[in-house]
């Protein structure tokens, strides 16, 4: 089994923001890999199902983006798993907008969600950095990230959201280069 986490903070007035970019990911591949209703456990909202022949776990963890660590740690215990099963989608600043990367390990860049993920289980997950770009200077960030995306970058973001569903089963099978081509060649047409 795999443990798919999204970043993002709960409640609807956030639904929109980039921070929650995360949890816009998890939506899409649910719905669209037929996954089960969401529920309540593990501090967060779990849905499971699969994609190619593996048994995915998606949590949207509800106890905001500062401690999100806690609800992945409490779904890796219980099921016995190490981080290295821990995939963590979330928005990446220094990306460019709809950019899509992967990678294992690394620093937290400043990003709550992940160090709060790093705090509980260590650096060794996967991440799937999705991009939302940078406002310019540094005390523009708060802002620009618990911000909404804005209507003209509706179109992209559900491309890039639609592109990242549809090559799920490439990082399901652990092919990160193999899904980052994909996505990219997806967003190029």
């Amino acid at each position: 089994m795999q443990l798919w986490v999204g970043l993002g903070n709960p409640e609807p007035q956030y639904a929109l923001h980039r921070h929650n970019v995360g949890f816009m990911a998890l939506d899409v591949i649910a719905e669209d890999h037929g996954f089960s209703p969401w529920k309540k456990h593990f501090q967060g909202l779990t849905s499971e199902g699969r994609i190619g022949p593996d048994k995915i776990l998606l949590l949207k963890p509800l106890t905001f983006m500062n401690h999100s660590g806690r609800a992945i740690r409490a779904a890796l215990d219980f099921y016995k798993l190490t981080p290295e099963a821990v995939t963590v989608f979330h928005d990446e600043l220094d990306l460019a907008p709809m950019r899509v990367k992967v990678k294992r390990g690394g620093g937290t860049a400043g990003h709550n969600g992940l160090r709060s993920t790093d705090a509980h289980i260590g650096p060794d997950f996967r991440r799937v950095r999705i991009g939302i770009g940078h406002p310019g200077h540094k005390d523009r960030v708060t802002g620009y990230v618990l911000g909404n995306y804005a209507k003209s970058e509706m179109d992209a973001l559900a491309a890039m959201l639609g592109a990242l569903s549809a090559e799920a089963e490439w990082l399901a099978r652990g092919e990160d280069a193999r899904f980052m081509s994909e996505v990219a060649l997806r967003l190029a047409d």
